[in-house]
């Protein structure tokens, strides 16, 4: 009986080892099986990795030839459409002048090789070889494409709202616009010429000014570009490939990607290979350790499991770590691994309490650390490279600032510091200048090199505040007051902020009140011609009659609505009322100013469209001013706004060029009505010969692409001759009137017209 206990223990150990075995067993038959099918899993998933990238690389270089052939019949629409084009191409010099304005102006701007003028039917005029005429034309192994490309451009679909109406030009069917003007319509191809690829593309010879120029069916020019090494090297850096080659047969090496030209009919043209990159390779390279970790892990399961029966202890001490991994993350930022808002409080409230105790400890330093224009990166290039480049911006802070800073992340781009030290203002600029060393040096994400800066407000206590709260706040006000400042600074805290950020949010709910109210008004300043002073427009100017504080200039509250987010607001509200009130004002243009924010918002077009249902207005009146900085951001979305607003009737005026980041890539890659010249340039012109001839060049620049010039800030005699020998066709300054209430505007166009002139323009 005395040994019955024992045994029963013994039973029990006994059962308990020949669980804890198959418990063994069972765990390592079930890792084996794991690991074999995240291998197999694995495998499959790096192969798909690898056909998918391969996929993607032929989009991409598909996209990039057609893109190539969009450009060239987009080139010759714009240089065909020209009343010059029409009577000039088959005058009796049309050699010279087409050696000069066609032929010179195709090779040297888009190095197209041959160049053939052609009757709608096909039929050859004369050809070019490079700027040359020359005899050896070889139409007709081209002849029948061009005839079919022709065909296909007549059959090609316009945009809805386009076509106006249809008119019969011998045996063409004709479409013409809302102004009268024949709509240009044009096809490519890419084809087999002299045994190389090469782009075809035609496109008729259309008047621009003149309709009725056209008399019976147009003319054609047929422009054929060799797809050389000049197109294969641009593909290659545009699209970061390697080895980009051309061949007549399939390439079968190894590793190399491809993709096959074919023409209009089926007919292969060539292939174009490339050194392919599939991520698979690269996967496997930088997953090894993690395999090898895994192994020595199931190794370890495998030689761990002969003492499974102490599961207890080590599930004890696992529940412990897993404590404290949960404590660490409740006072840690998950991504940049730095310590929470909740843990910088308690550091900031411990050591302000020392300092108040121990006053010979010094003070506590503050830093508030903002990533500028950090919501563009997100917007333009993702948000896995701005949580990339939050994660560089810490890493940079860690190692740039002493280890006895502490550094915390308060979520988004924002950045806390904290420091203890002495000094005062001296400690915090010296803190200031280490905070924006950090960005003096480009981040490189994702093969983008970032020009990005920070912003920092700085404060320090106890001297400044005992409370860490109230601390931490007027970091953040001096963060705003340097952001305020133009950004890329730091600013220390100073008593007069309090009041200045007291004001804009005062500043901020009045103006949600006055737009609310409707107790905003318009001015109108007119905008005259430049040979007689007669007026050719108008443009509509914001002002806020504020009932206690006087007139507030637009430079004060429309910065406090942009940071307020009433933009949108405030920018629907003066389009309603411009279009309102000018809606009955006879002969005149009139120009309203767009905040960068309207063009960025997504449902802006929609916008507009509901405001010219509500008021009726016709868009061909009005004239909307964008600046340079706008075409900064999101170039692509920028353009397709301004393409819609130009689709829809509005003309569009590009302000204060040459002042921002003026760049002939804006002027090519959207076609602007008119370009209006800064006021500075107009200023100084008197006393400034270099003023003077940018601003030649800038009108001479308008001219050439067709643009109508406006000078801005003409305010004496002297700067309206040399502005207008300098060829501005249009004028706006105090010279001539200076901006006023809509009834007075309104008595100088309405009715009867006529041309009204000051003394000033005598």
């Amino acid at each position: 009986m005395g040994t019955k206990p024992f045994a029963n223990a013994g039973r029990r150990h006994g059962a308990g080892a020949a669980n804890a075995g198959w418990i063994v067993v069972s765990t390592f038959l079930a890792l084996l099986a794991l690991t074999a099918a995240l291998v197999a899993a694995f495998r499959n998933s790096t192969d798909i990795a690898d056909q998918f990238a391969r996929v993607e690389e032929q989009k991409l270089v598909e996209r990039f030839v057609e893109r190539s052939e969009r450009q060239i019949v987009d080139a010759a629409k714009l240089q065909l459409v020209w009343d010059d084009a029409v009577t000039r191409l088959n005058a009796p010099d049309a050699e010279k002048w087409s050696r000069n304005f066609i032929a010179g102006y195709f090779w040297g701007s888009h190095r197209i090789n041959r160049i053939y003028h052609v009757r709608f039917g096909g039929g050859l005029v004369r050809c070019w070889q490079g700027p040359k005429v020359t005899q050896d034309c070889r139409y007709d192994k081209i002849e029948r494409t061009v005839r079919d490309l022709i065909a296909t451009s007549m059959r090609q679909s316009t945009p809805p709202g386009t076509v106006s109406e249809w008119r019969r030009h011998g045996e063409a069917l004709w479409p013409y616009d809302a102004a009268g003007l024949p709509v240009s319509r044009g096809a490519s191809q890419v084809i087999s010429f002299d045994g190389r690829p090469t782009i075809i593309a035609v496109a008729p010879v259309l008047p621009d000014m003149t309709p009725s120029l056209l008399k019976g069916a147009p003319d054609y020019l047929v422009l054929v570009r060799n797809f050389d090494q000049h197109i294969i090297a641009d593909l290659q850096s545009s699209l970061l490939l390697d080895d980009v080659r051309f061949a007549l047969v399939p390439d079968r090496i190894s590793g190399r990607n491809e993709l096959a030209l074919a023409d209009m009919r089926g007919g292969a043209v060539g292939w174009l290979s490339w050194r392919s990159k599939p991520p698979g390779p690269a996967i496997l390279r930088q997953t090894a350790p993690l395999l090898a970790i895994y192994i020595l892990f199931f190794v370890g399961v495998v030689a761990g499991g002969a003492i499974i029966v102490r599961r207890m202890r080590r599930t004890t001490s696992e529940l412990m770590a897993s404590e404290a991994q949960a404590q660490h993350n409740a006072l840690h930022d998950a991504m940049s691994g730095l310590p929470n808002r909740a843990h910088f409080m308690q550091r900031l409230r411990q050591e302000l309490a020392n300092c108040v105790v121990r006053r010979e400890l010094g003070d506590v330093f503050v830093a508030y650390v903002d990533i500028d224009r950090f919501k563009v990166v997100n917007d333009t290039l993702g948000h896995h490279v701005g949580d990339e480049l939050v994660r560089q911006v810490a890493l940079r802070l860690r190692r740039s600032l002493p280890p006895g800073d502490f550094l915390s992340r308060f979520g988004g781009d924002e950045f806390v510091l904290l420091r203890r030290g002495t000094g005062g203002r001296t400690s915090a600029d010296m803190l200031g200048n280490q905070i924006m060393a950090i960005a003096r040096e480009p981040f490189v994400i994702s093969g983008h090199s970032l020009e990005v800066s920070v912003s920092c407000g700085i404060s320090w206590g106890p001297e400044q505040s005992e409370d860490p709260g109230e601390l931490l706040r007027r970091a953040d006000i001096a963060l705003y007051r340097a952001k305020q400042r133009g950004r890329a600074r730091y600013r220390r805290f100073t008593r007069d902020m309090d009041a200045s950020v007291k004001l804009r949010r005062e500043m901020e709910m009045e103006l949600r009140r006055a737009i609310a109210r409707d107790e905003l008004t318009l001015a109108y300043q007119p905008i005259v011609n430049a040979a007689d002073g007669a007026i050719e427009g108008f443009e509509a100017l914001l002002r806020w009659p504020h009932p206690e504080r006087g007139s507030i200039r637009p430079g004060l509250f429309v910065p406090v609505a942009e940071q307020a987010g009433l933009m949108m607001p405030l920018g629907a509200w003066v389009l309603r009322r411009v279009f309102t009130e000018c809606q009955d004002w006879p002969n005149c243009d009139i120009s309203v100013n767009l905040s960068p924010l309207q063009i960025m918002a997504s449902n802006f077009l929609q916008t507009i469209d509901d405001l010219l249902r509500e008021t009726g207005a016709d868009p061909r009146r009005y004239v909307l001013e964008v600046t340079e900085g706008v075409m900064l951001d999101r170039s692509e979305h920028v353009v397709e706004v301004l393409k819609g607003l130009k689709y829809r009737g509005f003309r569009i005026a590009l302000d204060d060029f040459g002042i921002g980041y003026s760049s002939l890539s804006y002027l090519r890659s959207f076609q602007f009505d008119r370009i209006k010249i800064d006021r500075s340039f107009v200023q100084n012109i008197e006393a400034d010969l270099d003023a003077h001839a940018i601003l030649r060049a800038i009108v001479s620049l308008g001219h050439t692409l067709r643009m109508k010039v406006v000078a801005e800030g003409v305010e004496t005699p002297m700067q309206r001759a040399l502005v207008q020998a300098a060829g501005c066709q249009m004028i706006q300054g105090h010279l001539f009137w200076q901006a006023m209430p809509a009834e007075e505007a309104r008595a100088l166009v309405f009715p009867p017209l006529h041309e009204v002139t000051r003394a000033a323009t005598a």
